[in-house]
């Protein structure tokens, strides 16, 4: 594994935002909610392998592991206090290495097909209502807004997997109006917009989210945005599956479709100017020092000035207050009331919209 050269110092690089070791309203309250969240997990690993009699037993076994481990760390907080840092990042990759060592690699297959499925024949329709706005601002806007509405589909996230259940008609439309209005808790868009203005990024680096809605009508049409200013875009998404988010395999076969409904991607993926790399992390965390060879290589290659950074994993749980060596643009719905209320929103689905020059090298 290797450090990007996006990172200006990757040893002072602390990716995680809390520290549950050292803040206890936060301990308090993630050691519990991660309790409540395995048993949901459990059982998603059953229903995606219902055939199988071991099934019930094998995700039996996931949950008391896992509950386990996390005693042990909440045990170790006075004694690891001040010397080693437990981020959430932690205990959200221990659900992803467990649920693998107990035979369940990706429980949410079945719903990220379908998703995937259903957002592709959406996608046409949504390109077509955003090459109608005429004023640049207004397009880019709404841009960004679709990211952010499309990271609302997010099985992970207690809030959504609820309206998601009870909502079957819940869209990008319905989540682009449950969002937090402007000004956002975290706004940048004003400073995003103005660089528009400026020349063309030579290639941005892209780190997706979610399956389905986020990724296929969220993403890419940000995404082809940038491809049509003359930006070179390297799409990265994760190695090993991590809940519901894509990883790059699934995102190949995507743009294979998404290629179909759409010339400006058709183009760019079967010329180069769109490329997907995996971003070596088994979990829905983003660590910079973790990144495989050829993505870093790729990143220098093609001389990157530009770093999207999306969803409540890799912006908001690691890397929100992380800087890095060219322009960042970090995106994410903050889908848990706790987290927005310890960053300063009042907002249920308050927004991260945060926009930052390159860091000193």
């Amino acid at each position: 594994m290797h450090s990007s050269s996006l990172l200006p110092d990757p040893a002072v690089y602390q990716p995680d935002t809390l520290d549950l070791n050292t803040d206890e309203k936060a301990a308090d309250y993630w050691f519990n909610c991660f309790r409540d969240m395995v048993a949901k997990f459990a059982k998603v690993a059953v229903k995606s392998q219902e055939e199988d009699q071991t099934a019930t037993q094998r995700a039996d076994q996931f949950q008391a592991a896992y509950l386990q481990r996390l005693e042990e760390h909440q045990r170790n907080v006075p004694v690891n206090k001040g010397k080693v840092i437990l981020g959430t990042s932690e205990l959200l990759k221990l659900n992803e290495t467990l649920l693998r060592r107990y035979g369940f690699a990706d429980p949410w297959l079945r719903q990220k097909r379908l998703e995937n499925a259903s957002a592709v024949a959406r996608l046409k329709q949504r390109l077509q209502e955003l090459d109608a706005l005429a004023d640049e601002d207004t397009r880019w806007t709404e841009l960004v807004r679709g990211v952010l509405a499309g990271n609302m589909f997010d099985w992970g996230a207690q809030a959504i997997s609820n309206i998601l259940e009870q909502d079957s008609n819940f869209g990008l439309h319905s989540a682009l109006d449950r969002i937090e209005k402007r000004p956002w808790l975290l706004d940048n868009l004003d400073s995003w917009l103005n660089r528009l203005k400026g020349e063309p990024h030579k290639c941005a680096v892209v780190f997706v989210d979610n399956s389905g809605v986020d990724v296929v009508l969220g993403v890419l049409p940000f995404v082809r945005g940038l491809l049509k200013r003359g930006t070179k875009v390297l799409l990265c998404a994760n190695s090993e599956p991590a809940l519901n988010d894509v990883t790059s395999e699934e995102l190949r076969s995507l743009l294979d479709d998404c290629s179909r409904e759409c010339e400006v991607l058709e183009q760019a993926w079967s010329q180069g100017q769109l490329l997907v790399y995996a971003n070596g992390q088994t979990s829905p965390c983003l660590d910079m020092r973790t990144l495989p060879k050829e993505l870093c290589d790729a990143i220098a290659a093609n001389e990157t000035d530009l770093l999207v950074i999306e969803g409540m994993g890799r912006a908001l749980h690691t890397n929100l207050n992380a800087r890095f060596g060219c322009e960042t643009l970090k995106l994410a719905v903050i889908k848990n009331k706790w987290l927005a209320k310890y960053l300063g929103g009042e907002d249920m689905f308050a927004v991260v919209c945060k926009f930052e020059p390159a860091a000193p090298s």
